[in-house]
Formats: structure tokens, sequence, C-alpha cells
């Protein structure tokens, strides 16, 4: 600007001098106004997080007059992730290639329109990993929707939209999916619920597969009592079940992997059901041990995993056997768009694709003989009354921009393989804080006790958030998670000795 003016005193009386002073100021003015545009652009964008990549409302079926009872969702609203179909909407799966190269859909989800039957209404489409993969949030096209917990972090993926949204009171609940954790990490970072069902319980029609042997549709809430409503829906639960009894066991050896104090997890836990009813003095395992002898055809897969801290080596076999099984049905499902369309991928999804599409899988059906000798293995450890407590992701939120780490997305895919390759129900319940990140901690049990598992969350939650509020201000104890001999004292006797294979 300053040369600019200099050049006009020198050169007053040319009137072409004249004119390129105007135009440069002209100039200036509009880079300063498209700047501006773009900033106040981006700040509507993030009033809501980030969180939507599509707003529209689709109304609830209206309340049938009396005697009719009351719809069960009347009055609460929901988004869904970009991987569900709405009539008259392009459903995007993440990636504007994928959207630009397929047809509006004909036909809305049965999983959505239920929920609109039974008295919600649908406010719009969140962002989520590209083609459902990565466990960040990230997307490069679209941008990483805001963590309201922790802004500089990651709020977990591929469902990272819908659990924005429900963090953010955006709406009272949301959908999303889960293939290896992709409901189960979102809700952790984003200290909210998040329930996956049993593979299976809840209808995929409608719904763009990433792995369909894994593929589970998983909700969000903030509030326990949401979660159970919404489930009821979802899979068709009778109002009421006669109570049963309840048995928690602490897989010990998981929570080692965990960098948060056990004095904030399972002594929380443990506390908590004391003042309950119902529940049995809780029970300790070193579930590896356990999958190692129970699972025989894992064998196969301890050569192709890395050595894990505290040698939860049987437990990375599984997470070995759950990645080679996304990417095979992967490959199969999406490998002909792929090599047709050649879309724009951010980086890590990427690799994951390429992963995918450049493997050669021999023995595929050991992949589906884990699966299913894990089921069994679950529901014998488990029987009617055990729910199987475990941590929900190993390490708290990445920064943004970071990038997972290779320890980082092992240490998580090991602890979310138990559900994945099970197909058991598992929800993801926050409790309270440590150095300033969100703590989570699952409950799993077995495939088609769903009803249990929602029943029991809602349940503990208040005498749960009790204790979390005691345990935040007490003195800290002293943290015996990576004291393997104090585990062992732990435990009761109620599992015989178990012997894992030479691996």
């Amino acid at each position: 600007m300053s040369k600019t003016l200099n050049l006009i005193k020198t050169n007053a009386s040319n009137p072409k001098v004249w004119i390129v002073a105007g135009i440069t100021v002209a100039g200036i003015i509009v880079v300063a106004e498209t700047r501006r545009r773009r900033k106040k652009a981006m700040i509507i964008k993030r009033e809501d997080f980030g969180a939507f990549m599509e707003r529209f409302e689709l109304i609830p079926f209206p309340q049938p007059p009396p005697p009719a009872a009351k719809l069960p969702l009347l009055g609460l609203t929901f988004a869904i992730k970009d991987i569900f179909d709405v009539k008259g909407h392009a459903t995007g799966f993440g990636n504007p290639d994928w959207q630009r190269t397929h047809e509006v859909a004909d036909k809305t989800a049965v999983v959505v329109t239920a929920l609109l039957k039974n008295g919600a209404k649908c406010v719009g489409k969140t962002v989520m990993d590209e083609l459902a993969f990565g466990i960040t949030g990230e997307n490069k096209h679209y941008g990483t929707p805001t963590n309201p917990n922790m802004p500089s972090n990651v709020p977990g993926g591929s469902s990272s939209g819908s659990a924005v949204a429900v963090a953010a009171e955006l709406v009272d609940f949301a959908l999303g999916t889960d293939t290896i954790g992709c409901v189960r990490v979102p809700a952790s970072f984003c200290g909210i619920l998040g329930f996956r069902p049993s593979h299976g319980a809840v209808s995929t029609i409608g719904v763009l597969p990433n792995s369909q042997s894994l593929d589970a549709i998983g909700w969000f809430a903030r509030d326990p009592s949401i979660l159970h409503r919404v489930g009821n829906v979802l899979l068709q639960l009778k109002a009421v079940e006669p109570r049963r009894g309840r048995h928690l066991v602490f897989a010990d050896d998981l929570f080692q992997l965990s960098k948060v104090p056990k004095q904030k997890t399972v002594h929380v836990i443990s506390k908590a059901v004391e003042k309950l009813s119902g529940y049995q003095l809780p029970k300790h395992v070193n579930f590896c041990q356990f999958i190692a002898s129970n699972v025989p055809s894992l064998k196969g897969f301890f050569q192709h995993s890395t050595n894990l801290q505290n040698g939860i080596s049987a437990l990375q076999a599984l997470s070995s056997a759950m990645v080679s099984l996304q990417r095979y049905e992967f490959k199969t499902n999406h490998e002909e768009w792929l090599k047709d369309v050649k879309p724009r991928l951010g980086p890590e999804v990427s690799r994951c694709v390429l992963a995918a599409i450049n493997n050669t899988y021999e023995n595929v059906k050991s992949l589906y003989k884990v699966r299913t000798e894990m089921r069994a293995a679950t529901q014998s450890l488990l029987k009617d009354d055990g729910i199987l407590v475990i941590p929900t992701i190993a390490d708290p939120p990445l920064k943004l921009k970071k990038g997972s780490s290779t320890e980082f997305h092992d240490r998580a895919c090991a602890l979310l393989s138990v559900a994945s390759m099970s197909g058991c129900c598992q929800v993801s319940v926050p409790l309270g804080e440590h150095d300033g990140c969100p703590i989570s901690v699952s409950f799993v049990t077995y495939h088609g006790a769903d009803k249990f598992l929602l029943d029991t969350v809602l349940d503990m939650y208040a005498s749960l958030q009790e204790q979390v509020s005691m345990a935040s201000n007490s003195a800290p104890l002293p943290d015996l998670n990576g004291n393997m001999d104090a585990s062992e004292l732990l435990k009761e006797k109620v599992f015989p000795p178990l012997t894992s294979p030479n691996i």
C-alpha cells in the first residue's frame, strides 16, 4: 500500500497512475472482504462443531389418537452418519467421489424409518471417516468435527460427526456404524455413551457396508434412559423382562494396557455395584490366557502379530484376524468401484484401502472360524449373567493432524477386537476425566443379550457417576496397572487354571 502512495505522489498528474492505484486499492478491499466472508463461513460452520454434512428435517410419524400409547421417542431429535440412505438424498460414504458417482437413494434405511415411526425427528447427516475406515474421525474433504470436550484433539471415528452432535447437545441421540470400533472410540473420546449391539441384531438394509461380518448399527446418547429407549425401538425388545442377577468379570490383563489408573476405573465400578442389589461379587480373569486356550484357530495369526506390552499376544492375534477380515470383505464389496473411479482419499484411508485391495487372502475360512470360536468362548465365559469389564480404548485422544501411530492403532484394535470378532454387544460408558482427558470403560456381554446390557447401564449409571465424583475428590491410590503380581492377588479362584498353547 505504501508503494502505491509513493507512486501517486511522484506521478500525481498522470491519470494512468490513478487508475492503477484504484485497481490496487479495490483489489485489497476484495481480498479483505473475501477473507472476512471465509472467516464468517468457518464460524457459521463451526456453530454445529463441524458435525453435519447436510442439514434437513425428516418429520416423525404422527402420534396415534388415544387410547394409543405415547410414541416412545416422541419429542427427541437425532442425526445419522453419512452411511445411511435417505430417500431423495445421495449417500456420501464420507467421500465426494462416492457421492458424485452414485444416484440418490430411492428408499430410506430401515433403521431410520423405525425411529421416525416411533416419534423421533431426524435433523441431518453427519461427517464420517471416508468409506468408514479410520478411528480418529478426521476427514480430508469435509473437515474434522470438533470434539466439544477437547477441541485440540480428535473426536474419534469413523462415526465422528454423530458422536460430536450428541456431545455438543445438538441432538438427543445419533446413529453410527461400528465395524472395528467406529462407535465405541468416538463415544469414549467425546465422553458420551455409545452402544454397539450384537452383530445382526439391527437391520442394515439401506446402510452402506464396510465389512458385513463386522458391521453393526450403533447409537450415541448422553442420557442412559435415551440410550435405553432407542435400544428398545431398534432391537424390538419386550418392555418388561424378569430381573436377573449380574456378575461382573474384570479382565485384569486388559486394564494393564490402559494409561488410566485403576482407581478411576476398576475401583469406581467395584464400589458402584456394592450399593446395588442383584450384583454378585466381581470375578477376575486373565482374558488373553482364556482366549488363547479357547479359540484354537488363533494359532495361525500369532506369526503376523507384533508384541504388545505385558504379553497380550493372543489379543493382538485376534486383532490381526479382525483387520484381515475387514480388509477382505471391503475388497470384495468395493474393489471394482475403487479401480474404476480412483477416488481422492486422505493419506491414512488411502493406506488402509491399498492394504485391502493389494492383499491376497488365501485362508479366508480361518477368519470366519476365529469369529465362530470367539463367540462360543465368550458365551462360555459369561454364561447367562456375566458382563465382561474392559477399557474401551487404551490411549487418550490424539492431537489433531498428528496422525495415528502404529502403536496407537495396535493398542486400540487389540481391545476393540473383543466385541467385533465375537459379535457380542458392548457399551462404552464415560467415567469422568484423567489428566484432562475423558475416561471410559466398556461392558461386554454375550451375543443376543442386548436388553440385559442396556438394563444394566440404566441400573448402574447413577451409582457409577456418584463414585466418579467421589474418586475425583479423593487422594490418589497406588497405581497397580502394571503390577502383574498385584493383579494376581486380586483374582478370585473362580476359573480353572488356563494353559496357553506354545506360541
